[in-house]
């Protein structure tokens, strides 16, 4: 009996489901949340893309990936993790909202007048300021750009190649990532 990856409920004939890009092994009743995925043989038809050891998995080691074909390769295949659209994403400093509140402040500006000079409500402002809600990327742009601040988080792009957590065997478990607040 397998456990279906959606409700939890026991299944002994799975069905394999796409759901939002992840793929899922799911019961009978959790089928209608995603399309039913065709297993193919691995007979010796060509596919689209390759997964052996051919040729062109050393010309895309090189690349970012955005062809699409080395995003079939298995994990286990050199030990190089496959990059993901949040890689060229920025991460936002924890305390952007002391940075926006401390430049305004700096150039004597109220709240009211900094939404003003950057076209932006009022209420927005006041919610970064308290960390309730994060600036988009256009607004967080705006305000490094007339502030003179920087919002990212310094260090934040090299994290994973210097975290050191782990097995030996390369294989993570929650324990490895989690912080706990004690």
């Amino acid at each position: 009996m397998v456990q279906c990856e959606m409700c939890g409920a026991e299944t002994s004939s799975p069905k394999t489901i796409k759901v939002e890009g992840a793929e899922l092994d799911v019961c009978s009743n959790c089928t209608d949340f995603g399309t039913e995925v065709k297993q193919t043989s691995s007979s010796s038809t060509s596919t689209k893309y390759s997964t052996g050891s051919s040729s062109s998995s050393s010309s895309s080691s090189g690349g970012t990936g955005s062809s699409g074909g080395s995003s079939t390769g298995s994990a286990s295949s050199g030990g190089s993790r496959r990059q993901d659209m949040f890689d060229d994403m920025e991460e936002l400093a924890t305390d952007y909202d002391d940075r926006v509140r401390n430049a305004r402040e700096d150039k004597g500006l109220s709240q009211s007048e900094l939404a003003d000079e950057l076209n932006e409500k009022a209420s927005l402002i006041r919610k970064i300021e308290r960390s309730e809600t994060l600036p988009s990327d256009r607004v967080q742009s705006k305000l490094e750009r007339f502030l003179d601040i920087d919002l990212s988080a310094e260090g934040a792009s090299g994290g994973d190649s210097e975290w050191s957590g782990g097995s030996s065997t390369g294989s993570y478990t929650l324990g490895d990532v989690v912080k706990r607040k004690d």
